[in-house]
Parts: C-alpha cells; structure tokens; sequence
C-alpha cells in the first residue's frame, strides 16, 4: 500500500504518520526538513526531502502512489496566496489527470463550499475543483476551526485577552487536528470507498468566541475576555506587518467570508469527533502560560 504524506510534521500530518506506522505501513512522507522528523519515524518510512512548491520534486515523488494526502502548505502570508496553493496542487492535479495516483485525500476547509468569497479559502475550493476533473477517486475533508489556531494567541492570553474579528455569538464549528488525523489516516487505509466525497470534520460542539473565552477561562485558570476588532482593524495590523495586499485580502476574506456559512454536512456521527477545547486548553495552552 503506497502511501504519500505531505507536511508530515504538522498537527494533522504528524497524527496521520503516526498511525499508518502503527497499521504497519510505510509511508512515503514529502518533507522540507527530514531532522524535523523524530529519528524512528525516518528509519520506518520513505522520506523525500523538497519543497511543496517544487512541482518538479512533487511530480516525481507522488507518482505511483495509491494515495496521497494533500495538504496546501502556501502560508496566508504568502504574496499572492491563492495563486501560490493553485500552482502548488498543479503537480498533484496532473499526476491525478494520468493516472500516476489513484486516490486525494484534500485536507480543505469549512466555507469551501461557498466556492467564492471566503479569502485563501476559495484556493481550496478550486483544488477540490480541479481534483474532481480528473475523475480519481477523492475525499474533501471540510475541516472545522482548528484548536490550535489559538496558538498564535499565547502572547495575547498571557494578559487574559483573546482577539478575534469573528461575530462573537455566532456558534461555528472547532476541532482538534489530531482528530483530523484520526480521520484522514483511517480514509488512507480504507479501500472501500470510491468517488468523489466529501466528509466534514466538525469537532465535538458548536462554539461561540464567548463561549470560548469562558472555557479557557476556566481551563487556563485565569480570566480571558474578548477583544474584539473589525475587519478593517485587521487589514491595518496585516498592513503595519508589511503583508501584500492580496495576502491581507485573503486573511480577512477567511473571516469575514466566513460568517453566513452554512456547512454542508450536518453535525452527525461521520462528521463529529471527540476531544472538547477544554481539556485541550489544560493540556497545550495552560502549560505555555505557566512558563
């Protein structure tokens, strides 16, 4: 069973190497930095070092493969990201069109469905796109909001403070990438589905941003509180830190596209996972804190 990761040291890629190990395979993991790779993973797999944006590099090494899961590694940052994650995924796409791969698993997003007007999004929509032309067997995971965006905000909740431009009382779906994980690698090693699909990854509950101040209130040990800025408050900051313009758009299109949303599969049992953001926010955040 040939089997291609890419950004197999991510959240969602580390999980998914983890488990096709312990199922006894061998995966074939497309990475930049092999020394980011714990030294037992190496020796059970077959690395390719190179860049994702190396269509050459991502040619070569997807073909012949059984499956691959996909991940866009093109930064929100990055000068023009939605034509950056298009001509990555350009390489996956042909390989898929000549029958050198046989299965995607796409890790996309909540708001792809929308297909237009959610920022770097609409990048996912149009891979989802352009995978189903060519006629492969694929699987579109739409990805809730994931815990551990809540990463980037560790210097801010060291103060109790929390800043978000969503709507603070609209619920939205949040999950924990290495339930994500859980998801993809049990796809990987599934052989019984076929066509294309898609499967919502929704976390364990609806949250408001209120709600979510106040679970890691309690899980952090200390008060968090909201604060809330406007979309053009987030181009201004985007802009100070020297961001191009279709970068900023494309940050603030993720938020404000985000919020009418409407996810196209229910919650139900396939879409909703099990770890809840408290104990996640005991486990990761509050350590990070304590420092």
């Amino acid at each position: 069973m040939s089997i291609v990761v890419t950004t197999p040291t991510g959240h969602v890629g580390s999980r998914v190497v983890r488990l096709l190990l312990q199922a006894g395979v061998r995966p074939r993991l497309l990475v930049r930095d092999p020394a980011r790779l714990h030294e037992a993973t190496r020796a059970q797999a077959d690395v390719h070092r190179g860049d994702l944006t190396d269509s050459g590099f991502v040619r070569d090494t997807v073909a012949g493969a059984r499956s691959v899961f996909w991940v866009d590694p093109t930064p929100h940052s990055a000068a023009d990201p939605i034509e950056t994650s298009l001509r990555t995924a350009a390489p996956l796409v042909e390989a898929a069109q000549v029958g050198d791969v046989k299965r995607v698993v796409l890790l996309s997003s909540i708001g792809a469905e929308k297909r237009h007007g959610v920022g770097h999004i609409d990048a996912l929509a149009a891979i989802e796109e352009r995978l189903d032309a060519t006629g492969v067997d694929v699987l579109h995971l739409r990805c809730a909001y994931f815990f551990t965006n809540l990463l980037l905000n560790v210097e801010g909740l060291s103060r109790g403070v929390l800043t978000t431009a969503f709507d603070p009382d609209h619920p939205m779906p949040w999950v924990d990438p290495r339930d994500i994980g859980d998801v993809v690698a049990a796809r990987l090693l599934s052989d019984t589905w076929q066509g294309r699909l898609v499967q919502a990854v929704h976390g364990p509950e609806d949250l408001t941003f209120h709600q979510v101040a106040q679970i890691l209130t309690e899980a952090l040990g200390r008060p968090v509180r909201l604060d809330l800025v406007s979309d053009d408050g987030v181009r201004d900051a985007l802009r100070a830190a020297g961001l191009a313009p279709s970068a900023v758009e494309g940050i603030v299109g993720m938020t404000a596209g985000s919020r009418d949303v409407v996810p196209e599969q229910a919650r139900d049992l396939l879409t909703t996972t099990p770890t809840r953001l408290s104990g996640w926010a005991h486990t990761h955040l509050r350590p990070l804190l304590e420092r």
